[in-house]
């Protein structure tokens, strides 16, 4: 890939990747009734294409499925009960893949539809076997479109919006680069509709972000004035889809925390974002190797089934000596869950420290906690002289700040 003349100097890692992750918002895919708009997609398929024809290698993650089944189902809006979303996802999925493939056909290019749930991405089959899928797929000089499975996914229906699924299927491609598109055009130092606001170009690190509201910013074009139309508008098209400017920084801060370049930008300048302009806001990617695609999704993306209450003792070995969690430092549980499940470790006051797969079901814990492992396998056998957690499957929520505890990044 060769730099183009308008891509800046601090996004030439953007202009050159050689796979790019380009997610799209159902917002910037539907009208404001929630019918598919043609002539927006085909303005994605011929940036997305010119991408291709260039050399590069792009995957699509794109929402649109529930909100292209509201019409044909004769839905008004959006609906809130997760069967009748299914429904919708299920109709509307043919009919979003069917216009992408006609859109990217004009091109040349070929389309394979791949469906995938946060629970594909944490498995190690299934992960396996969605890099070998997506893999061979580019390599047969297919553009794949990726979208969530609405129609079986149950908590994973409000992953948001896609935008933390791109991340993770960005990392799972090893993408050199990630494009998050929507109706906004950047991440905004305040709300543009309320005062004053600029954009932010560029973000290198969390501590860029301290002290900014996740407004939702401006639709492409549109400067500081006549906000109350653009509140309108924007509010029609943000029924159709789930996701906000806090998912998209999620995203993007997941994405470059495994070292993967990302831009957050409208939709209307996908061309310019995909050749390293000046469009959006940039996410510099972090330095260092890339962190397990498991323990990505298990900071970011999972849901916990349960909690574990720690002792003080617990929690400083677990965030400061990043070390396993024995059954000697466990005071409590809660929630009902399986071993292998995700869940929440929690100081003495309830706040959550980090997050782990479980070895043991909940109903065994109770037996286990204040003993020690040894103790334990003489007692109960050899296979109980094990972790709770063990470390390498375990992320921490915060870290040792002096003789307090903050925020990770």
């Amino acid at each position: 890939m060769t730099v183009p003349d308008t891509a800046t100097a601090e996004r030439a890692d953007i202009a050159t990747a050689t796979r790019v992750v380009v997610k799209v918002g159902s917002s910037s895919l539907t009208t404001p009734d929630g019918e598919i708009d043609g002539d927006r997609i085909g303005a994605l398929a011929a940036a997305l294409s010119a991408r291709r024809q260039d050399g590069g290698q792009v995957v699509l993650v794109s929402s649109g499925a529930i909100a292209s089944g509201l019409v044909p189902l004769g839905l008004s809006k959006r609906p809130r009960d997760l069967a009748t979303q299914q429904a919708a996802a299920s109709v509307g999925q043919g009919l979003l893949i069917a216009r992408y493939t006609a859109a990217f056909a004009r091109h040349g290019i070929r389309t394979g539809q791949v469906l995938l749930s946060a629970d594909d991405l944490m498995r190690r089959t299934h992960y396996r076997n969605a890099q070998r899928t997506l893999d061979r797929l580019l390599e047969l000089g297919v553009l794949p479109v990726v979208n969530e499975n609405d129609t079986v996914a149950t908590d994973e229906i409000r992953f948001g919006d896609n935008d933390r699924l791109a991340a993770l299927v960005a990392h799972v491609t090893r993408a050199g680069a990630l494009i998050l598109l929507s109706d906004v055009d950047g991440l905004y130092d305040g709300d543009p509709r309320r005062g004053e606001a600029q954009r932010i170009t560029e973000v290198r690190d969390r501590a860029d972000l301290e002290g900014i509201r996740l407004g939702r910013g401006l639709k492409a074009g549109q400067g500081t004035q006549g906000t109350q139309g653009i509140q309108g508008t924007q509010d029609s098209r943000k029924a159709q889809g789930i996701g906000g400017m806090a998912t998209k920084v999620e995203a993007a801060m997941i994405a470059s925390a495994a070292g993967i370049p990302t831009v957050v930008a409208d939709a209307a300048s996908a061309a310019t974002a995909l050749g390293g302009g000046s469009a959006g806001t940039y996410f510099a990617a972090a330095r260092g190797r890339r962190p397990a695609t498991r323990l990505l999704w298990l900071k970011h993306a999972a849901v916990a089934h349960g909690s574990l209450r720690l002792d003080h003792g617990a929690v400083e070995a677990v965030v400061k000596r990043r070390a396993s969690l024995l059954p000697a430092g466990i005071t409590g549980v809660e929630g009902a869950f399986d071993a292998g499940d995700p869940v929440n470790l929690c100081d003495e006051n309830g706040t959550i420290v980090a997050r782990g797969l479980v070895n043991y079901d909940a109903t065994e814990i109770p037996g286990l906690m204040g003993r020690s492992t040894r103790w334990l396998a003489s007692k109960l056998g050899p296979e109980y002289e094990r972790e709770v957690v063990h470390r390498d499957d375990l992320v921490i929520v915060l870290r040792s700040a002096g003789p307090g505890m903050a925020p990770e990044g």
